[in-house]
């Protein structure tokens, strides 16, 4: 039988047998010691990094929690491809759950986002063209005013006007055909930008029906699997109830309500590390199979000049560096409910530096997702609070310039 030996028993080796014995172990402590020497520093570095993340979140978030009387908050930062996660107060102010990583979130209208990344899907997979127009993958639609407006028309809110929510009689898909089909324009398309629920949604319909799937599958299977997000939903599943926070509005408990074409503008939930990891992967494209990374990079394209903004298919953006000033006009409530004039530019990929970002509230919710790539920064806020828009704002530019003192 062969002996057999662990390095933690005192079973005696013979020398012979192991003449370099000493003189191994001798170069292996030697190893070691110069491998604690170069992780000691970096791990001082990672919690150093740690707590300064921690206090620029602190300091521009926990006002705003006691200033809106915000019940629960996610804050998730990405720095130099790290991810960093904060959660605040409670997901339920009846249960007092606390907010955790799990926590699902509605993020309103930066489902749209998601929804232009399908869109850039069926694209990068042959199956639509930006220039297509509706009525080609909606037959019902062939011949009405919308169908002159092309699939990027509607995409980048300059199809000639369409208001910000659908009438309140329109609530089935006849009736979302029948409206569209009667609708009637203002400008012609491509003049001016009217943020439009009933735009995006059209948008992601024409997509699904390109691909010849359910507007769900689609998205479920093509960019939520596909980016490896499995605590992001459009219909959350029983078993991951527990985690859905709730909303609150005038001090009751609300959720989302079913609405005409409401998966494709403001129906997503998920949670503050999920969508973070969809921000990183715009942030870094690379390691995404070719159709998604190239779904990603159409999203972050340029076409309309809505000053102080460039619109795209779903992000906003800005030259960066940028002035609050600017980022709080570009994101004002004039720039959501009135006409603005829009000025076709030659198609920009995102080739220098540019801040992108988007807002999204439901009735109890409200979100904000900004990032830099030039600087590999990226936030994500979640509240289950519909707080102002300049307040998102402000928080996050703070964060920003303080986590990037070179940006100021």
């Amino acid at each position: 039988m062969s002996r057999r030996f662990s390095l933690f028993t005192s079973t005696s080796i013979p020398s012979h047998r192991f003449p370099n014995c000493s003189a191994v172990w001798l170069r292996c402590a030697r190893f070691l010691a110069v491998v604690c020497t170069v992780l000691a520093p970096l791990s001082l570095q990672a919690n150093d990094r740690q707590q300064d993340v921690r206090a620029a979140v602190d300091a521009a978030i926990v006002p705003l929690l006691a200033k809106y009387e915000i019940p629960g908050m996610a804050v998730a930062v990405t720095l130099d491809g790290r991810p960093y996660i904060f959660t605040y107060g409670v997901a339920s102010n009846e249960s007092k759950t606390p907010v955790t990583e799990a926590t699902l979130f509605e993020i309103g209208s930066v489902s749209k986002v998601f929804t232009s990344t399908l869109v850039g899907f069926a694209v990068a997979t042959g199956k639509l063209s930006l220039d297509d127009h509706p009525g080609k993958y909606i037959p019902e639609l062939k011949g009405s005013a919308i169908d002159r407006a092309t699939i990027l028309h509607l995409g980048t809110y300059t199809a000639g006007d369409l208001p910000l929510q659908f009438p309140d009689e329109v609530e089935t898909n006849a009736a979302v055909i029948a409206y569209f089909r009667a609708w009637k324009p203002i400008d012609p398309p491509g003049v001016a930008r009217h943020y439009s629920n009933p735009s995006l949604g059209l948008f992601g319909l024409a997509a699904a029906r390109a691909m010849g799937e359910p507007f769900r599958q689609a998205m479920e299977t093509h960019i939520f699997q596909g980016l490896q997000m499995s605590n992001t939903f459009i219909h959350v599943p029983e078993e991951k109830m527990p985690h859905y926070a709730w909303g609150y509005r005038d001090a009751k408990a609300v959720r989302v309500t079913p609405g005409p074409l409401d998966q494709q503008a403001y129906g997503v939930k998920t949670t503050a590390p999920d969508l973070l990891r969809f921000v990183q992967a715009n942030i870094q494209l690379s390691g995404l199979d070719a159709p998604l990374r190239q779904a990603i990079a159409a999203t972050q394209v340029g076409y309309f000049h809505v000053p102080p903004m460039v619109q795209g298919i779903g992000w906003e953006q800005y030259n960066f560096p940028v002035s609050r000033e600017w980022l709080l006009g570009g994101n004002s409530t004039e720039m959501a409910l009135s006409r603005q004039p829009a000025h076709r530019i030659d198609p920009q990929s995102a080739t220098g530096a540019r801040w992108f970002n988007k807002t999204g509230s439901t009735n109890g919710f409200g979100a904000y997702v900004a990032f830099v790539p030039s600087k590999r920064i990226g936030i994500v806020m979640l509240a289950n609070r519909a707080y102002p828009n300049p307040a998102r704002i402000e928080a996050a530019f703070r964060i920003v310039q303080q986590l990037t003192p070179d940006s100021r």
